[in-house]
């Protein structure tokens, strides 16, 4: 079977004969039922492919859709001119870029339907005459096909004033689609984020937003049922390939690369492009979360000094989920919107339960993250953690406080928050996460949060932290508090950990611990 790895383009992959999972069912509902569109999607979920198949049918391409679902609706086949914009291709570093990506599409565009190219025009005034003399020449409307509209804001959220620059340009650009409604036969714009505050989703007041729609909810990814329709075969060579039987080989595809949910009680979906190099190369890997880095989402949860370990489980309202404010002030959404929560559950009460959607994005998520909370180098974090690892596996708290502590040194006051409190449980949450124990945060007590608390087959620690105190100080309200009561009657061995930080170094500064001798508490 041939995999389409990052191939695009929807002709391509019909022509060579590579796997397709169709979709065609829904463009053709959407056709049928409605003009505008817009859906978010992660990145590499195949947005882009979708686009381009809708492109190949609304230029009435119908050679390639032979035995596909839409081969049986339509019955017209209507070749309309198509606007396809692309914004996916720039770094967008400076503020030309954006108007430097928009002049190459209009210049095509021009070219495509010999109109004249005017360069001191406006990119929003060129674009408005392109479709409207588009439409006059072909006496067609225009099909305007925009993918990953938001890329140079998603590039930009750490650059204020590039970010607004850019912010302002697209609304100016967009804002022409409401404007020549009479010229345009169907719009679909995709993409990351939602932002609220671009006017296309104001002006455009008409636009129908699929993203969490029940209908759409499979229109990018693979379902299980598509799964098993597509890749049967598949999984047999790859369980072949891993000593592994069918059961366990599709046990180990859902734990590692299912769980999206972009609603309320619909059906899981498989990142697409995990799932197609994992049958190609016949190894399960990272490989979704090793195409793009989320600097951008890092610089989110250090400037809101968000406490991490509330990622897991979080509540949020349906309106959280559905657009990112202005101000960026919760990362929540734009986590949601980017693949790394996804909903896991919902109750009328409290709203949706978000949690990552498999050990591949939270894995890489927090291993990602850890740089970015300590002084080490991405390549140095396995070393550590290895020890770390043989420290509490050990029973060796103060060899564990002293790996911790190196860790730390020299870290940079650039890259952590204003909160440095919550920026020191932050960085212990990590690390204890990315050693794949049971942490639990603010564990709640009669007498108190107890900071950390984690548990492996032989130990129980619990960890107090202060800050710009002493580690006495924190070994006491452990014992005052009680905090060690709810394992009084276990048998593994507890550990009374008392840390104080210094705002100054950065770490460590002092650590005091105790073996927890099981005694009756007299009240």
């Amino acid at each position: 079977m041939k995999y389409p790895i990052g191939i695009q383009s929807f002709a391509d992959i019909r022509k060579r004969g590579f796997v397709y999972a169709d979709k065609t069912a829904f463009i053709y509902r959407m056709a049928l039922m409605g003009k505008y569109y817009f859906l978010s999607r992660p990145r590499r979920f195949g947005k882009s492919l979708l686009v381009s198949t809708m492109e190949a049918y609304f230029l009435g391409q119908k050679d390639l859709f032979k035995g596909l679902a839409i081969e049986k609706q339509e019955t017209e086949w209507i070749q309309y001119p198509v606007l396809h914009l692309d914004l996916n291709a720039q770094n967008y570093t400076s503020e030309k870029a954006l108007h430097e990506e928009l002049d190459k599409h209009l210049m095509i565009w021009e070219q495509t339907y010999g109109l004249d190219t005017d360069k001191s025009l406006s990119p929003e005034t060129r674009f408005y005459n392109v479709i409207r003399n588009v439409y006059k020449q072909t006496g067609k409307q225009v099909v305007v096909l925009i993918d990953e509209y938001d890329k140079p804001l998603l590039s930009t959220i750490d650059n204020k004033p590039l970010h607004d620059a850019y912010r302002k340009a697209l609304k100016a650009f967009f804002s022409v689609l409401k404007s020549l409604d009479s010229c345009i036969r169907f719009g679909f714009i995709t993409g990351v984020s939602k932002f609220s505050h671009v006017s296309i989703f104001s002006d455009l007041n008409n636009l129908d937003d699929i993203s969490m729609d029940p209908r759409y909810v499979d229109i990018c990814g693979i379902s299980e049922e598509e799964l098993h329709i597509y890749f049967d075969d598949s999984i047999r060579e790859l369980a072949d390939a891993n000593g592994m039987t069918f059961e366990e080989a599709c046990e180990r595809l859902r734990k590692q690369y299912d769980g999206y949910h972009f609603r309320q009680n619909s059906v899981d979906i498989y990142n697409p492009f995990s799932l197609l190099n994992t049958f190609a190369k016949k190894e399960f890997n990272d490989y979704w979360f090793k195409t793009g880095t989320p600097t951008f989402l890092v610089k989110l949860l250090q400037q809101n000094d968000y406490e991490l370990h509330d990622l897991k489980g979080i509540y949020v309202d349906g309106d959280v989920l559905s657009s990112v404010d202005e101000g960026y002030d919760d990362p929540v959404p734009v986590l949601f919107q980017s693949g790394y929560l996804t909903i896991a559950g919902y109750d009328p009460e409290l709203g949706y339960r978000l949690d990552f959607p498999n050990q591949e994005v939270e894995r890489g998520f927090f291993r990602f993250l850890l740089p970015y909370y300590t002084s080490q180098q991405q390549s140095s974090v396995r070393g550590i953690l290895n020890k770390m690892t043989l420290a509490v596996k050990r029973g060796n708290p103060n060899d564990l406080l002293q790996t911790i502590q190196t860790m730390l040194a020299g870290r940079s006051y650039m890259v952590a928050g204003a909160d440095k409190e919550k920026d020191f449980q932050n960085t212990l949450y990590l690390i204890f996460t990315m050693l794949g124990y049971n942490v639990q945060v603010e564990q709640a007590t009669s007498q108190g949060r107890i900071d950390i608390t984690i548990q492996t087959k032989d130990y129980i620690y619990i960890i107090e932290l202060k800050l710009d105190k002493t580690a006495e100080e924190a070994l006491r309200q452990i014992k005052d508090n009680h905090y060690a009561l709810p394992f009084q009657t276990d048998k593994r061995k507890l550990y009374l950990i008392g840390v104080n930080f210094s705002s100054e170094t950065r770490t460590v500064e002092k650590w005091v611990t105790e073996e927890h001798s099981r005694w009756v508490f007299a009240f």
